[in-house]
């Protein structure tokens, strides 16, 4: 008997075993891929508005208004000198490693920015009686009026970040921020003093 038409041969299973072995494999794999993704995400989530993150955006932006701000404001310094001469102001005489501590620098970063406040006139510095290899740094009656400046264009920075609280809110919120500084720097003697006694 001759072959039937195409169209009339009888339907043919699908998908075949083979076939269907691999979508099923495929399927199986594109779902373990999805759980993976779904987990890995859930684990790596990061909250923006954490506390480290608030902070540093803060400082971050504190710092950039305050930088544009001095190179507006025409006093021949750049921010780096200006930021150098008032952590001066702030701790008064204190030797030169001292200082780049405090601010977060290299010692000779900071050092370059004391050679040029110094050239300026703005600082001083003196040997340490009590160790003829360190340096203090100290202002001089120059420095008062450069401070006027960077404490105005402080002052205008700050109020635009106090908008909306009032003086109470701003004062309660300083609390606080001294609160944390204070328990961080405890934390700090703590593992330092620790360390001491273990070595």
């Amino acid at each position: 008997m001759p072959d039937r038409p195409d169209r009339c041969r009888p339907p043919q299973p699908f998908p075949q075993p083979q076939f269907r072995r691999h979508l099923d494999s495929a399927a199986s794999q594109y779902y373990v891929v999805l759980i993976i993704r779904f987990t890995y995400n859930m684990h790596r989530h990061i909250d923006p508005d954490s506390f480290g993150f608030l902070v540093g955006d803060l400082s971050r932006m504190v710092r950039a208004e305050v930088d544009r701000r001095i190179a507006e404001a025409g006093i021949g310094l750049t921010a780096g000198e200006a930021r150098t001469l008032a952590h001066a102001g702030r701790a008064g005489t204190v030797r030169q490693n001292v200082l780049a501590e405090r601010m977060g620098l290299e010692a000779m970063t900071v050092s370059a920015y004391l050679d040029r406040l110094e050239a300026r006139g703005l600082v001083s510095r003196l040997p340490d009686p009590s160790d003829r290899r360190a340096k203090l740094v100290a202002l001089t009656t120059e420095a008062d009026e450069v401070l006027a400046v960077t404490s105005r264009i402080s002052a205008e920075v700050r109020k635009q970040a106090a908008a909306g609280l009032n003086r109470a809110e701003w004062e309660k919120l300083l609390h606080m921020m001294k609160l944390v500084r204070s328990n961080l720097s405890a934390g700090r003697e703590i593992a330092a003093s620790e360390k001491g006694a273990v070595a």
